[in-house]
């Protein structure tokens, strides 16, 4: 009779025993697993920070900038650039021919060489101009234009920028009479290649003689080339 009573105790203290390291190895098994989920959270939430933090491209006005230019300073500096341009005076695709309406004219005797007349053209204009050929010279009375002296053609056109001056020579007369008995003239006026519109000159003389032998040069930016 006290065998069966000894048994029972040791088998219900072996089935105590069993659920208790079950219990145990579920519950280590149970945060293991809650360990992993956590770790694996953590990088998802600070590559959402990063993405947040880091500025996309600034857009435009008009929406988004332009992929090549992310910092949208390509237009800024093509809009000055263009402004630049469009205010220098300078630039070759802005030029314009000379002509009566921006341009100023003086004729002047000089003392070498004798016979000689000096014509001093200045750019009025607020642009480039350029002096192709040479003047058309028509004097008080005179019935037709003098020709140009060829070997005076310079190698390239002349331009004048704002305010700047280009120059002919005018020969008056032969000097030794060979010209013919000639006229006085008391005004001149000068023409552009191009155009009928005349330009009254400044003459700096009272009078000047003129005869057959009247000749006048290219024009030049040199008014030694002009004398020459």
């Amino acid at each position: 009779m006290r065998t069966p009573s000894l048994r029972r105790p040791r088998t219900r203290l072996f089935a105590a025993t069993t659920l208790a390291l079950a219990a145990l190895s579920l519950t280590a098994c149970n945060s293991g697993a809650s360990g992993i989920r956590d770790a694996g959270a953590a990088p998802a939430r600070d590559a959402s920070s990063t993405t947040d933090a880091t500025p996309g491209p600034a857009a435009g006005p008009g929406g988004p900038a332009d992929a090549k230019d992310p910092a949208g300073k390509g237009s800024a500096t093509t809009a000055t650039e263009k402004r630049g341009t469009a205010a220098d005076p300078h630039v070759a695709d802005r030029r314009v021919p000379c002509t009566a309406a921006n341009t100023r004219i003086t004729a002047a005797p000089v003392q070498r060489p004798l016979d000689h007349l000096l014509l001093t053209v200045t750019n009025t204009g607020s642009t480039l101009c350029d002096l192709p050929g040479y003047p058309i010279v028509r004097f008080e009375h005179a019935q037709s234009v003098p020709p140009v002296i060829e070997d005076t053609k310079p190698q390239a056109v002349v331009s004048l920028r704002p305010g700047a001056q280009g120059y002919a020579g005018v020969v008056l007369s032969a000097g030794d009479g060979s010209g013919g008995a000639g006229y006085s003239a008391r005004s001149l006026q000068i023409g552009f290649p191009g155009t009928d519109a005349m330009a009254d000159a400044v003459l700096r003389a009272r009078a000047v003689h003129v005869d057959d032998a009247l000749r006048v040069t290219y024009w030049q930016s040199d008014p030694a080339d002009a004398l020459d």
